[in-house]
């Protein structure tokens, strides 16, 4: 809790997570604007805004816990306040555990700010609270995952460079089958790497529950990808700590 709060006071009053939650609210406001500017929407359509507004806020809030947790480890390294934190009489596990509670505030910034939209968007139609729901827990277990993998590639990488190139190529392949045209969507094989990639599973899951209306146990699986990726990630940067050095690397 110390080391959380003190990354938290870092991370706030330090303008660096005030800098990227207000250039997150610009994007959200243009998404938000631009599906807002039909009158002439139907229910479904309504829904899709909704759903596309989710996915357009976990997605980028997600990023933004994955851009502060690449400069977790590697960022301390290089300038040069690493070496006094390992001296600290905090293991190594818990100093990774409060740096990664503090890099996922961004997510719950982004998704407070987020409310407001939802709830414009989704008034008269019944679907606000649910959709809310669904998109915070979708929207956590993603942040945690990308969290998680920023944390790692920074635990591991020898420069902070390094470590955020590593983090948004990563990010930019995760992403990859969002793009697929619907036709090469379909198949056995394209099931599965949708269903498999966090980032696509939950987002998926957000557009059954909010568009399609379905109940939250209906199309569970595609929450299978997200909570696996959110907890083996989570446990594996934890664990990695004991790696840490200060030239980057294993110490082994």
């Amino acid at each position: 809790m110390v080391v959380a709060g003190q990354e938290l006071r870092d991370l706030w009053l330090g303008g660096r997570a005030l800098l990227l939650t207000l250039a997150f609210s610009l994007l959200l406001s243009v998404v938000s604007y631009l599906v807002a500017t039909n009158q002439a929407l139907n229910y479904l359509e309504q829904r899709e805004s909704v759903s596309l507004t989710l996915k357009v806020a976990v997605a980028v809030g997600a990023l933004l816990s994955l851009l502060a947790a690449a400069d977790t480890i590697s960022g301390e390294r290089e300038r040069g306040t690493l070496e006094s934190l390992l001296v600290t009489p905090v293991s190594r596990q818990r100093l990774v555990a409060g740096k990664l509670a503090a890099v996922l505030s961004l997510w719950i910034g982004a998704f407070a700010i987020t409310t407001p939209y939802v709830w414009y968007l989704g008034r008269g139609i019944g679907v606000v609270g649910e959709s809310l729901a669904a998109g915070f827990v979708v929207g956590t277990l993603v942040a945690v995952f990308l969290a998680s993998l920023g944390v790692l590639v920074s635990t591991f990488s020898g420069s902070n460079r390094i470590s955020l190139s590593v983090s948004l190529l990563l990010l930019l392949a995760l992403f990859a089958p969002t793009q697929f045209p619907t036709g090469a969507q379909q198949g056995w094989a394209a099931n599965l790497l949708l269903r498999v990639n966090p980032i696509t599973a939950g987002e998926h899951y957000i557009g059954k529950i909010v568009v399609d209306d379905h109940s939250w146990s209906h199309d569970t699986w595609w929450l299978v990808s997200p909570a696996l990726g959110a907890a083996v990630f989570g446990v594996a940067a934890i664990a990695a700590a004991r790696s840490i050095s200060l030239r980057g690397g294993s110490t082994s």
